[in-house]
């Protein structure tokens, strides 16, 4: 899977606990609004509905409990078009287990901006275009270990040095406004996509078409969408609509 340049690619969420497919607000244990059976059959369901790529994310191992790599290999197993997975990746064993379990993109977050070097690694063996170093904002700096823990430095602040390392892609999460359904901020999309020149994935607030219609003009290649889908305030039909920047 590449980004394109006309393109806004349009990926769904599929975040896991427990086996099953969630959403939480803001990323809070224990704040679970929805909650699925069978992540794999969502899966499925977003890629017959037109989705081109899947965004699957392993909420228990982004919290450091036991990965859903069963699950994960299940979802794999079910769809036919590209997952972007992320969440819980604390190791190069692990990362490259997966990797080799044809994930079609890796998302890697603390540990990408705890060992840098990895990143490297990763991208030199995988290749850049599989390897996409996670950014998550909260009050303009970024975090990492599930959102717990913050670092003194913001998303632009560091976006090149990962460009530098290898990092394909970024991901980039606004905290403040993920999963509150409240749309999101643009400049701070627009600061980020012109601090580097690889592609920018955004994620979070995103809960309209007028969002959508919005986040084109950032230069964003791609935009996650969660809580929204779920709760029926965007139809991927017409969601799908905007992948195309005219």
């Amino acid at each position: 899977m590449s980004f394109q340049e006309n393109k806004m690619l349009i990926m769904p969420a599929v975040d896991i606990k427990n086996g099953k497919c969630v959403q939480l607000v803001q990323g809070e244990p224990g704040t679970e609004q929805v909650i699925i059976e069978n992540p794999e059959e969502v899966a499925k369901k977003w890629e017959d509905l037109g989705a081109e790529v899947v965004h699957v994310i392993d909420l228990d191992g982004a919290l450091e409990s036991e990965t859903n790599i069963e699950t994960i290999r299940k979802v794999i197993d079910e769809v036919s078009v590209p997952i972007q997975l992320g969440g819980g990746i604390r190791s190069i064993e692990y990362a490259e287990e997966l990797l080799n379990l044809d994930i079609d993109r890796l998302i890697i977050g603390t540990m990408g901006i705890k060992e840098p070097n990895t990143i490297s690694k990763l991208s030199d063996e995988y290749g850049s275009e599989r390897v996409m170093i996670s950014l998550d904002s909260k009050d303009n700096k970024v975090v990492i270990k599930g959102w717990q823990e913050k670092i003194d430095k913001s998303a632009t602040e560091i976006s090149k040095e990962f460009q530098d390392l290898g990092a394909g892609s970024i991901l980039f999460t606004n905290v403040d406004v993920e999963g509150l359904l409240g749309g999101f901020y643009v400049d701070p999309v627009i600061d980020l996509v012109n601090s580097v020149d690889i592609p920018v994935v955004y994620s979070g607030g995103v809960t309209s078409l007028d969002d959508l219609r919005q986040l084109q003009t950032t230069g964003a290649k791609g935009v996650v969408i969660g809580s929204a889908l779920y709760k029926d305030k965007i139809n991927l039909v017409d969601a799908l609509k905007y992948q195309v920047i005219k």
